[in-house]
């Protein structure tokens, strides 16, 4: 993910440093070497993210390339966040390894999957959850203008 940005700006080359540091995580190894299983861990794959996300922010800065505006969705806001200095890179990055982890922990074993659902009104996704009889789905995030994002959960019987 990235590791040919990663090679080819210094800028990117330093945020994976200055992320390591602050985390005391192999930032770059966990992102770059595998396996795969390690970085998809939600408490890894959050902070390459973010790790890679404000790598990009210092090279598109670097190349006179700046918004006036930030805004991000979930993850996204993070990145909005530190880039608009509303909080700090440091402050940033900790909060990130922190949902990471908590988001792992509260992920009850098994084997679960996350899909977005574009052009469906909710209703239809509802039913649609509703009918699956071989496992449990339910949806999870409402990313709509009318309702922002929340969570629901299924009823229980």
């Amino acid at each position: 993910m990235g590791k040919d940005l990663y090679k080819k700006y210094s800028e990117i080359r330093e945020i994976y440093e200055k992320v390591s540091e602050i985390t005391k995580m192999p930032i770059k190894e966990v992102s770059f070497e595998g396996p795969e299983e390690e970085l998809f861990q939600t408490k890894n794959t959050q902070i390459a993210i973010l790790t890679m996300s404000l790598g990009i922010l210092e090279v598109l800065k670097k190349n006179q390339i700046e918004a006036n505006v930030s805004a991000g969705l979930s993850l996204g806001e993070y990145s909005a966040l530190i880039y608009s200095k509303y909080i700090s890179f440091e402050d940033g990055v900790e909060i990130v390894k922190k949902r990471g982890k908590l988001m792992q922990e509260n992920v009850p074993e098994g084997e679960w999957k996350m899909a977005g659902i574009i052009g469906l009104d909710d209703e239809t996704v509802e039913k649609l959850c509703e009918e699956i009889e071989n496992g449990f789905v339910v949806p999870a995030n409402y990313n709509t203008p009318r309702a922002g994002c929340y969570i629901r959960r299924k009823k229980s019987s």
